[in-house]
């Protein structure tokens, strides 16, 4: 006996699941619609909101780059009509004795933050400036200095070097008796304007009133026009512009491109000789920030999309193999990470072993070092007390016995200089400033001096030193700072090695900071970056181990100071140690 369905109770499921299936798809087609619009409207409105904003923004950053400049150049203004009437500039045109005018001109540059001042005399001859590269520089035919002598007042010039950059000064003619007799001339800076812009996001130029670009954030627009500076930029390519002209640029109406990108132009004006300045905001902002809130619409509609059709498709069936293939991952993970922990562990016990191979190799390296230090910092007293010993044979041969007890005596304060570097070397790790007292660096570097006496007689070599009359303090260890000049004069006698008439020039200024430069006429530096490091020589074998300008450099640090070296404009190299001057609460205390 059979049951038979009727047909209608047979149909109706079909029938309720096919009206279920549209009911879905209409609800997609619904959603997808809403979310279409919603996008489309929020993509408008958001562009223009934030490319007005990106504008204000471009604005206001262009008015404080103008302001900056003017700023610049109005506090540099007055500056030369003072210096002309400076009776030490005067006095030193009329007696020709410049020995005091370059350092009074670094110290007011200092003051007025000008990139450099000088002092021309009435041949044109730069007689003293805050740059010692450019002394004796003749500069007769160049419009700063023809321009100031024609004019009563002071005079602006705009010149461009040989490098492309453009220098910007002030000029003015100083008068004795109502005649011309020198120039003084300062130069603005505003490179360190261009090098804040090489910062920003923004693309920068200052056109002055022929048109021609004077300052950039781009080195290469100097000199040019705008539209050859634009020019010189990469064009964008065919698929860029479609992709640009069927998006939203479109609609904002720009039409500047630097290195293939769409960029917003802004034009100001600078108060200063007509100069006007132009920026290039980028666009990649605007719509960053726009795809940033259309990604959270996205998201938030993917997401109804993907819970709809998850209670949609929900099944039991489903999450069973769900959980069962979730438990299959979790114990392959769980025999994965028991693994990686038994490696970790391994790692660990390799590891302490290599640390305590690697503490042993340092503890023989630094014993190594130390030693090399020691041999290195006696060779010079050694040195010495052997040229003091043949000098005081020679004269008890000769009976001359009272001459001979000086040279004893200067062995004997050898010994105890040896014993003071000896006891210095031990406590050259702990770096303290127990010892730290007030010294003159003038009787340093008589004492350092005094140290070289017998190379400095053998090799005939010419010293010239420069140092104020009033004492030079500083705080500090009086042995190691003698120890620091011992070895710059010491490499300054290997490096005038080779020359017809070496030359040693020691000069002790006091500034912000007292700084003591040793400058000879040898053949220069070519390593310039590794030359403070331990161990690095440019002697032959057996002549030196690399580490008296390691152990110099150290012991400036250890005072708070630095030890730099460069080459010299024209010849040799210059050692200059900068040392923090010992202010007046410090010696009171003392």
């Amino acid at each position: 006996m059979s049951v038979k369905i009727p047909s209608g109770l047979a149909k109706a499921p079909v029938i309720t699941i096919w009206r279920a299936h549209w009911v879905v798809r209409a609800s997609i087609l619904f959603l997808l619609a809403i979310a279409g619009g919603v996008i489309w409207v929020t993509n408008g409105l958001l562009i223009e909101r934030y490319t007005e904003r990106t504008r204000s923004q471009g604005e206001l950053r262009q008015t404080l780059y103008t302001n900056a400049i003017v700023s610049e150049v109005q506090r540099n203004s007055t500056v030369p009509l003072l210096l002309s009437r400076d009776p030490i500039m005067i006095g030193a045109l009329n007696s020709g004795d410049f020995q005091a005018t370059s350092t009074r001109l670094i110290s007011l540059r200092d003051e007025i933050g000008a990139a450099s001042l000088s002092l021309l005399d009435e041949t044109g001859r730069i007689v003293a400036a805050t740059e010692r590269t450019s002394l004796g520089a003749n500069y007769r035919s160049h419009n700063f200095y023809i321009d100031a002598l024609r004019s009563s007042g002071t005079v602006f010039t705009v010149s461009q070097n040989e490098n492309g950059a453009f220098s910007f000064q002030y000029s003015r003619r100083i008068e004795f008796e109502s005649r011309g007799i020198g120039v003084i001339a300062v130069e603005v800076d505003l490179a360190k304007l261009e090098n804040r812009w090489r910062s920003t996001a923004d693309a920068i130029l200052v056109t002055d009133s022929e048109g021609l670009v004077i300052l950039s954030s781009e080195p290469r627009w100097r000199g040019r026009t705008v539209a050859d500076a634009l020019a010189a930029q990469s064009p964008p390519s065919a698929i860029v512009k479609a992709l640009q002209a069927t998006g939203d640029w479109a609609r904002i109406g720009n039409g500047t491109y630097l290195e293939g990108e769409a960029v917003m132009r802004l034009d100001a004006g600078v108060p200063h000789r007509g100069w006007r300045m132009t920026s290039f905001v980028t666009y990649s902002s605007v719509r960053e920030r726009v795809n940033a809130v259309i990604a959270l619409e996205i998201m938030g509609f993917a997401i109804l999309l993907a819970l709809g059709f998850y209670l949609i498709t929900r099944r039991a069936v489903q999450e069973t193999v769900f959980f069962q293939r979730e438990s299959a991952e979790l114990r392959d993970l769980n025999d994965r990470l028991q693994r990686e922990i038994a490696e970790r562990e391994e790692a660990e016990r390799n590891l302490a072993v290599a640390e305590q191979t690697i503490a042993q190799s340092q503890k023989l390296a630094a014993l190594g070092e130390m030693s090399a230090a020691v041999s290195h910092e006696l060779n010079q007293p050694l040195a010495a007390m052997k040229t003091y010993l043949a000098g005081a044979k020679l004269l008890l041969q000769r009976g001359r016995t009272e001459e001979s007890a000086s040279s004893f005596s200067r062995i004997d304060d050898l010994i105890d200089r040896m014993g003071a570097i000896t006891k210095q070397l031990k406590s050259y790790a702990r770096k303290g400033e127990d010892a730290f007292e007030p010294v003159d660096l003038r009787d340093a570097m008589s004492g350092a001096l005094a140290m070289m006496e017998p190379q400095l007689k053998q090799r005939k070599v010419h010293i010239a030193r420069s140092v104020p009359k009033t004492p030079v303090l500083v705080l500090g260890d009086r042995i190691r700072l003698e120890q620091v000049i011992v070895n710059l004069l010491r490499n300054a006698l290997d490096a005038t090695q080779g020359e017809r008439n070496p030359e040693i020039e020691m000069l002790l200024s006091v500034g912000e900071t007292t700084a003591l430069s040793v400058r000879d006429n040898g053949q220069g530096i070519d390593e310039l970056d590794q030359l403070f490091e331990p161990f690095y020589t440019t002697k032959r074998p057996g002549e030196g181990v690399g580490l008296g300008l390691a152990i110099s450099s150290t012991i400036v640090n250890d005072h708070g100071g630095r030890l730099t070296a460069r080459n010299a404009g024209d010849r040799g190299a210059v050692f200059e140690m900068r040392l923090p001057q010992l202010n007046s609460d410090i010696r009171a205390a003392e």
